[in-house]
């Protein structure tokens, strides 16, 4: 499954926090200086298996959000496809709608509630991994921690067994032909459903991978409060180094860039020096050792492969601990080529990669006076600097 494209469902009324944030929506809340529901768009377009977003809101405010989206996406640059559509009376009613604007190459859709904005691609990639298993539904859940009881009014009628139970959270990954036809079966026989999965698990097995605790949901003015004591965090710093010889036969590219011209590099990778540093760089954020353990250039499963995937496997390691990253620092030592002509490809292309505003990116160049290998013209060198917090749980 190549073509996985996300919904993000933010067309709820939320009636229940109307109050504590004077009259809206919860969804419009800003987070980091921005609306609840773009830091799931970030998280989404951060991973390389995402090819697409869809936006679900309330139909009366279609044309005000998707000029909303459009802007946001000037500043942050998302580079994916963003769609927008409004939805429907029921969450299930909106999410069919959404599914109606999938291009037609689409073959998985993760559905996502916007109310749950603290996700990680981390937690996103094991669903997109279960589906590409052979899973037709896949749920992220974790363990019920307290006594569930059955009750009819105020009467308790049955205790379920803890040990049965999961609480399951968004987002929810499916083979799109299949959530088609539990759709269209559900508006047939009438169905009433809280979540996709309900559907699905009429028509076939839905999985169950790990979730995550810090995947709140906000429903309640209780929850805001508790998402703000909880995500207390501690700054981290990440350095790489990274150095590469000329004279081979790869081209040179720099933070996912072709740079072009005489200069080739000797590699077993894609050869960027630059997006290496930046690897090392986020490994160290999490203790994460470096990517010459990870990746190995005796590995033939690694030869010529993209430097940009690498970045994105240390990235959801990072996250996978709590790291969120905020800023990146790049520079570039070389004699040979001319890095300022290509200063701002490679902010936009690196703050892509990483799922940034390319305001959180800085790229400088500088020579070393015409000492050393740098200076002899025989090879190129990047230093990378990552700021970043961690989540203490």
């Amino acid at each position: 499954m190549k073509n996985v494209w996300s919904i993000i469902l933010a067309a709820g009324s939320g009636t229940r926090l109307t109050d504590a944030l004077g009259g809206a929506r919860k969804q419009y809340m800003l987070l980091d200086g921005a609306p609840l529901y773009w830091r799931s768009a970030v998280t989404f377009a951060a991973m390389p298996d995402v090819r697409g977003l869809v936006f679900v809101f309330p139909p009366e405010e279609v044309e005000a959000r998707r000029a909303e989206v459009a802007e946001l996406d000037r500043e942050q640059q998302l580079g994916l496809p963003l769609l927008v559509t409004g939805g429907g009376e029921r969450r299930q009613d909106s999410v069919r709608l959404g599914l109606a604007l999938l291009p037609a190459e689409c073959e998985g859709v993760l559905v996502h509630d916007s109310a749950r904005p603290f996700f990680s691609p981390a937690l996103a990639a094991r669903v997109i991994d279960a589906l590409r298993e052979g899973a037709v539904g896949v749920v992220p859940a974790v363990a019920v921690k307290d006594t569930v009881k059955r009750v009819e009014g105020s009467q308790v009628v049955e205790t379920l067994v803890r040990s049965e139970l999961v609480a399951v959270q968004t987002p929810q990954g499916f083979a799109l032909d299949v959530l088609h036809k539990a759709h269209a079966q559900a508006e047939t026989e009438g169905w009433q459903v809280t979540d996709d999965a309900s559907m699905v698990e009429r028509l076939g097995a839905v999985v169950v991978v790990a979730g995550d605790e810090g995947n709140q949901k906000i429903t309640t003015p209780e929850d805001l409060k508790m998402v703000q004591e909880a995500r207390q965090a501690t700054p981290v710093t990440g350095w790489g180094y990274d150095v590469h010889r000329y004279g081979g036969d790869r081209p040179l590219k720099l933070g996912g860039v072709e740079i072009g011209g005489e200069y080739q590099v000797v590699a077993h990778s894609d050869g960027d020096v630059l997006l290496h540093a930046l690897a090392d760089a986020i490994l160290g954020t999490c203790g994460g050792g470096d990517i010459g353990q990870h990746f190995p250039d005796t590995d033939p499963a690694y030869a010529g492969v993209e430097s940009g995937v690498l970045v994105k496997e240390c990235q959801l390691r990072a996250e996978g601990a709590g790291v969120e990253i905020v800023a990146v620092d790049l520079t570039v030592i070389a004699q040979v080529p001319k890095i300022s002509p290509h200063r701002e490809a490679l902010r936009k292309s690196v703050a892509r990669l990483l799922g940034l505003s390319v305001d959180r990116v800085n790229v400088k160049a500088t020579t070393e006076e015409k000492l050393g290998f740098t200076g002899a013209k025989k090879g190129i060198k990047a230093v990378a600097c990552v700021s970043a917090l961690r989540i203490l749980k």
